[in-house]
């Protein structure tokens, strides 16, 4: 009975962290892609791309 509490609590952890995880992939991917295109990110903004 006990495991049935803590299931939705387990659930949101999970959930929580699979967020932060795609939240630094996307934040990865971004400063990637701007700096390919001859960019520098300054202050989370990409500055200075050509494409």
């Amino acid at each position: 009975m006990f495991g049935l509490l803590l299931r939705p609590f387990r659930t949101l952890i999970v959930v929580g962290i699979a967020f932060v995880a795609g939240f630094l992939y996307a934040g990865s991917r971004a400063a990637d892609a701007c700096a390919a295109a001859g960019g520098q990110i300054q202050q989370n903004v990409c500055y200075g791309a050509t494409e």
